[in-house]
């Protein structure tokens, strides 16, 4: 049998929107999510300056790869996300707040200002870590 147990000890501040950590065990596949950006099926850039939309496609993004893999979001356990240095954070925190179910736990989360990206519009790129359990 799989399980999920979300850590947030006493005597740590209390987390809003993440996880300290997550534990998993018995049968399951682990995905492995590479970085993700806010571009589209079309390979358009989606929310060019908005850090909010950038981050709503990213996670859009996320869920489809999760859903072909016989998942959803909620199965995403951990998120490092790199937000470009100047951009509001708050922003895409909405977006996440947006997206996550109210049913599941809070993925462990790593949030990274950096100085630039891949490509110069982009303003947040995320990779992930989804357990999808064998059942």
């Amino acid at each position: 049998m799989n399980r999920l147990e979300y850590i947030n000890p006493a005597g740590m501040t209390a987390p809003r929107g993440y996880s300290h950590a997550v534990s998993v065990s018995g049968d399951h596949t682990t995905v492995y999510i590479g970085g993700q950006n806010a571009v589209d099926e079309n390979g358009l850039l989606v929310g060019n300056g908005n850090l909010g939309e950038q981050t709503g496609q990213v996670l859009d993004n996320i869920e489809k790869i999760v859903n072909s893999a016989g998942a959803r979001i909620g199965n995403v356990i951990k998120l490092t996300i790199y937000v470009r240095q100047g951009q509001n954070p708050q922003e895409g925190f909405q977006a996440f707040q947006k997206k996550w179910p109210a049913d599941t736990g809070y993925p462990a989360i790593t949030v990274l200002f950096v100085a630039g990206l891949a490509h110069p519009d982009w303003l947040v790129e995320i990779d992930a870590v989804a357990v999808i359990p064998a059942w």
